[in-house]
Formats: structure tokens, C-alpha cells, sequence
């Protein structure tokens, strides 16, 4: 992994206007990773779009931590029953072409 791909963590206080506890709360959470490299946080890129998402629903829904993580499980329990439903479509199908 090169730092390439990581974002520090006061780029993101500053980008998002947050202030850096915020973000070690989310991580304390478990809602964010970070990595640690010299004793400087930073974010992989590929988390970017969570980040804001949470920060969306922070800011616009005014929800907290537990809220936050309530809708991250929610929309995780949807994204499996969307796939459990898309399998029994399919051997549903199988079954009608028979």
C-alpha cells in the first residue's frame, strides 16, 4: 500500500471542517479505519465514500454515533436480502423454464 492511496487525518478535519476528535470517535466506534503510520492517522481512500456518508448524516440528519451505526446495519441487512432475493429470482426462473 503507498501512500498514494492514504489521506491524512487533519487533511480530512480541514476538507470537512471536523474537528480531529470526531474522527477518532468514529474510529473508536468502529465506523472508520485508520492506519497509523509515524504517528500520523490517515484514512485509505477507498473509505472515502463511508466518511461521507457519515458526515451526511451527521450533519444533514443530525445523528449520532449509535444512530450512524444503526443505519450503516441497516443498509448492510438490506444490501443481503437484496442478494438473497436476486438468488431465489434466479432459481425461481430455472424452475418456470423447466
Amino acid at each position: 500500500m503507498t501512500n498514494d492511496y492514504l489521506i491524512p487525518l487533519p487533511d480530512l478535519c480541514t476538507q470537512y471542517e471536523m474537528e480531529m476528535s470526531f474522527f477518532i470517535n468514529l474510529e473508536e466506534y468502529g465506523l472508520i479505519e485508520f492506519i497509523s503510520v509515524e504517528e500520523t492517522y490517515f484514512i485509505h481512500k477507498d473509505h472515502i465514500v463511508n466518511l461521507e456518508k457519515i458526515l451526511r448524516l451527521h450533519q444533514e440528519l443530525n445523528l449520532n454515533l449509535e444512530g450512524i451505526d444503526t443505519v450503516f446495519n441497516l443498509l448492510h441487512k438490506i444490501d443481503i436480502l437484496k442478494t438473497e432475493l436476486n438468488d431465489v429470482k434466479n432459481r425461481l426462473r430455472r424452475y418456470e423454464n423447466e
